[in-house]
């Protein structure tokens, strides 16, 4: 039962960290990365490695995604100024 969690937690992340890359909307790139810090923190409690998994969920899924979706917010209100 173990391996294939594994297995399927592995091609999850795999096809999350796809999603990523082939994103083309700024928007939606930040929201399948912080998809994809969520999936590697399933990954990591499952390989048993609870400090990592929380450093993730607090880095990879809040606070990266948050902090890109404010300079997106920024950069917007700037093109709309001029």
């Amino acid at each position: 039962m173990s391996a294939i969690l594994l297995a399927l937690l592995f091609a999850l992340a795999a096809a999350v960290g796809t999603g990523v890359v082939l994103a083309r909307n700024p928007r939606r790139q930040i929201f399948v990365l912080a998809a994809n810090g969520l999936v590697l923190t399933l990954l990591f409690f499952a390989l048993q490695a609870p400090d990592v998994a929380l450093s993730e969920l607090a880095v990879g899924t809040a606070a990266t995604p948050l902090l890109f979706l404010v300079t997106l917010a920024g950069v917007r209100i700037n093109r709309s100024r001029k």
